[in-house]
């Protein structure tokens, strides 16, 4: 039994519009989903998650663990209830922020140090399931092993069966009911450890599938053949999620592929350093050419903050240092992505989507 049905809205080649219902709602895709890692999208409140268009929202299971703790979340009704958010919610394993310690690794687990405090951590498949069941999201991740990349291809070998068996692992511990589970499928950027580590993983059965270990360093032309070699594996009928995906230009070229749903940290990353997104582009907001622009960010983006602020008052935001900048910069460019995917997915289902993409390939390459 699947705890997440998807239903095909259109298709256009392999770019797919869908409605995927969970537990307690549904969302549709091509979907953006903005990380909120400690409970919070950077400065923006839970008000703000509704405005932006928001469907789901990402919280890190590695840092909710040590900062508040799962026991507290569950305390207070959950993730959602927790963070006042009334929409959906996935939590990550945390196993990409984990891997990015240095940790000790064996066939068991992987015991890290805190960020926060240097103590000293245990992890399992079995904990992250049972951590994520107590934070509550509508969807956990399993926990896969991480190989930096490049990797040679014995640690990436080893990566690919130990994420097959902690995902075994993880299914065997999953209990709830109310709750998806996400598959996740590794290899680098080895076509054929992908096909493989993905063949492996639907065999075992999940609700939806990640591909994680893609972003984290390498071209877009490495990853991209990848990408392909895992989703030919995944089963047409769940979702598929490329995970720490977030520019336009991969975002379109995944959904070319048949990938459904996203996250990423660069859109309030950049706003917080003053670059906006926009249908021309990306730029800098400080730049004094904005300073006496009596015209939103994008004159083509309906957001909150297009629709009231200037360029030339956020140049000046950003020359004295006001962090409503930051604010303003990070709102607009979440809303704007999510826009992106909304546009894709009227794309598909009027069958143009190839035409939208080259357009996009003519703005941001």
């Amino acid at each position: 039994m699947h705890h997440v049905s998807f239903t095909l809205d259109g298709i256009d080649g392999a770019a797919r519009a869908g409605t995927a219902t969970t537990a307690r709602g549904s969302y549709q895709t091509p979907l953006f989903m903005p990380v909120g890692t400690r409970g919070a999208i950077k400065y923006l409140s839970a008000a703000d998650y509704d405005r932006v268009g928001a469907q789901i929202v990402l919280g890190n299971t590695y840092h909710l663990m040590l900062r508040p703790g799962a026991d507290l979340i569950e305390r207070f009704g959950g993730l959602g209830k927790f963070t006042g958010w009334d929409g959906l919610t996935l939590t990550d394993s945390g196993g990409f922020q984990v891997f990015s310690l240095d940790p000790k690794v064996d066939d068991e687990g992987v015991t890290f140090k805190s960020t926060y405090d240097g103590s000293s951590h245990r992890f399992t498949p079995e904990l992250a399931v049972s951590v994520q069941q107590q934070i509550g999201a509508d969807i956990q991740m399993v926990l896969d092993v991480c190989p930096p990349l490049p990797s040679p291809p014995d640690v990436l070998r080893l990566a690919v069966e130990r994420t097959a068996n902690w995902a075994q692992r993880a299914k065997k511990a999953h209990e709830r009911d109310d709750q998806a589970l996400f598959g996740i499928v590794q290899g680098g950027v080895s076509e054929t450890m992908r096909a493989e580590c993905a063949q492996q993983i639907v065999d075992i059965g999940f609700d939806g599938y990640g591909i994680g270990g893609l972003s984290v360093g390498e071209s877009r032309d490495e990853m991209l053949p990848a990408l392909a070699a895992a989703l030919e594996h995944l089963p047409a009928d769940q979702p598929r999620y490329l995970m720490g995906v977030g520019d336009p230009v991969s975002l379109v070229e995944a959904v070319a592929l048949g990938v459904d749903q996203f996250d990423c940290v660069m859109q309030t990353r950049l706003g917080r350093h003053g670059t906006a997104l926009t249908s021309t582009g990306r730029y800098q907001a400080k730049a004094a050419r904005n300073a006496q622009l009596d015209e939103p960010l994008d004159t083509n983006c309906s957001c909150e903050v297009c629709a009231r602020h200037s360029r030339g008052y956020i140049r000046h935001l950003l020359q004295v240092g006001e962090p409503t900048a930051s604010r303003l910069l990070s709102i607009h460019n979440v809303a704007w992505t999510i826009d992106l995917m909304g546009q894709m997915r009227a794309a598909i289902v009027a069958g143009r989507f190839d035409a939208f993409r080259r357009d996009l390939h003519d703005v941001w390459d």
